[in-house]
């Protein structure tokens, strides 16, 4: 009996010792797994926070949404002076698969004077509309970029002679005028080009003459005048076209207020006058 019982001590306290051990072991996994997860995710988070980059400024909303209609952007008036006996009093609109964008329109006449010989014109007008976009800058940038290159164009035009080029004052944000002859039909033609921006819309304007059957060539001076009086209502029609398209104006709120104001007067005064308030006394029997 005093063997036996030191004997089972001695066996109650190796079992305990695995016991402990396997205890042990599941809190240092447990301890070192929640210190590498945090490793982990502390990692991701600041490869995320590095990754992230900032975002490019919004560009500038384009100040038109539409074109004018290009056989109407020039006066009645002007197309009968600049072009006398046209073919078409309201123009030839050119093809265009979204008018919103790009529109044209043009006009031409001979004017017969018998044996004076006869007067020829040429007007044709053309508007280009640029959207504001992220990845291609806004409308107004767009524009100008494509204005720069409209300038160029005409001063490039083949065949053309005296070149002249110079700014045209009081059309649009920015204006260029530019000036050449030109041989054709055996006859010489004055030309005028005004190219012209508004916003985010480029409006490229040529206006050319020429005398037949021996009459004179026309002034430059005059065709320079003609082209920039018409540039000047097709730059307009522009600006026109987007006042149409803004919501008319609220009613005159100041009288409206006034009205309602005496119209509570009204009721205020009927509402506290001592013979409103005042209630007839029942007759006494």
């Amino acid at each position: 009996m005093h063997r036996s019982a030191p004997r089972l001590s001695r066996i109650l306290a190796c079992a305990a010792v695995p016991v402990m051990l396997v205890a042990a072991g599941c809190s240092s996994d447990s301890d070192s797994g929640s210190g590498s997860d945090g490793k982990k995710n502390a990692g991701s988070s600041s490869s995320g926070a590095s990754s992230a980059k900032p975002s490019a400024p919004a560009v500038e909303p384009a100040r038109f949404t539409d074109l004018p209609d290009p056989c109407g952007s020039i006066t009645k008036k002007t197309i009968e002076d600049l072009v006398p006996e046209a073919k078409k009093k309201n123009g030839t609109a050119g093809r265009s698969n979204d008018l919103a964008a790009r529109s044209s329109c043009s006009w031409n006449g001979l004017d017969d004077k018998g044996v004076k010989g006869s007067q020829y014109r040429w007007l044709d007008v053309g508007f280009t509309r640029f959207d504001s976009d992220q990845s291609l800058g806004s409308g107004a940038k767009r524009a100008t970029d494509d204005y720069a290159k409209q300038v160029t164009k005409a001063k490039a035009t083949e065949g053309a002679e005296k070149i002249a080029a110079e700014p045209a004052a009081g059309i649009g944000e920015a204006a260029t005028l530019v000036t050449y002859g030109l041989n054709k039909t055996d006859e010489d033609f004055a030309y005028a080009t005004v190219v012209a921006r508004t916003g985010n819309v480029v409006v490229t304007l040529t206006y050319n003459g020429a005398g037949y059957a021996g009459a004179k060539t026309p002034s430059s001076s005059d065709i320079v005048k003609g082209a920039q009086k018409a540039a000047k209502e097709a730059v307009a029609a522009v600006a026109d076209t987007s006042d149409a398209k803004v919501t008319p104006p609220a009613k005159d709120d100041t009288k409206d207020d006034a009205e309602d104001g005496k119209k509570d007067a009204a009721k205020g005064s009927d509402q506290d006058s001592p013979k409103s308030a005042a209630k007839p006394k029942s007759k006494s029997s």
